[in-house]
């Protein structure tokens, strides 16, 4: 069944309105028409079942049922991914929002390959809220992830200290010869904190990039509260550690285990 996110102010109690490029898709490409059945969302948890009412220049729908957020994961885990070259970040925020992230923040690093240009922030930030926007309506989740907008290193240390959990991936600790392995540094953080009712944690997973940190941001994170962790014995690509950190973190978290 075909799924959308509307606007907030599109969503009521009883009605919902599918306008701009969500209603030419619906109409022109998908060819919905009065009495189809398709699932709405506000894109920050509310999901709908919806049957259509009126398609003409927009798609007016009656809410017939209101529906479960199961498709959501239990942790909030956010990729904090410094800014790579090309559109690999795009790939990040794709697949990354299939997989089942709650937020992403690009930021800046030392090694950094591409040159950071704050005047086309904005226009790259809106390409990749649409690209997290139709990931997950492909993959029917109930909420978009946010994306934020491009952190110094020394604003992404500061938000270290705000969640739960960080977890900076560090190519040194993927080696038997110090070896702190992502699973084993989660299981033991959460074996401290299981409580029946305690809220979703918020966890941030740190990832380099194509160079890696350096020596100096990897003290500086642990400094600030980061758990430095190995992603197994490869070097990864920085477009495939978050990917990678991101499904650890949801196997951790009870996420495969099903019902």
């Amino acid at each position: 069944m075909q799924r959308y996110f509307v606007a907030a102010d599109q969503f009521g109690e009883a009605e919902v309105r599918i306008t701009g490029e969500d209603a030419h898709h619906a109409l022109r490409v998908m060819r919905t028409k009065a009495g189809d059945k398709l699932i709405v969302s506000d894109g920050a948890g509310r999901t709908a079942l919806v049957c259509v009412r009126e398609a003409q220049s927009e798609v007016v729908a009656d809410v017939v049922e209101w529906l479960g957020g199961k498709s959501e994961p239990k942790w909030n885990i956010t990729i904090a991914q410094s800014l790579p070259k090309g559109d690999k970040m795009e790939l990040v925020v794709q697949k990354g929002t299939e997989i089942g992230a709650f937020a992403f923040a690009p930021f800046q690093s030392e090694r950094m390959i591409v040159q950071y240009d704050g005047k086309k922030e904005a226009k790259r930030i809106e390409r990749w809220g649409k690209i997290a926007k139709e990931a997950a309506e492909q993959s029917h989740r109930s909420r978009i992830p946010e994306i934020g907008a491009v952190r110094t290193w020394r604003e992404l240390l500061a938000l270290i200290g705000s969640v739960d959990l960080a977890l900076l991936c560090y190519e040194r600790e993927g080696h038997a010869a110090h070896g702190r392995g992502i699973a084993k540094a989660v299981r033991q953080w959460n074996a401290s904190r299981q409580h029946a009712d305690a809220p979703p944690p918020n966890v941030l997973l740190i990832v380099g990039p194509e160079g890696g940190f350096t020596e100096r941001e990897a003290e500086e994170a642990e400094a600030a509260g980061a758990l430095l962790v190995g992603l197994g014995n490869r070097i990864l690509r920085t477009e495939t550690a978050g990917i990678v950190g991101l499904t650890c973190l949801l196997y951790e978290s009870g996420e495969m285990e099903g019902e």
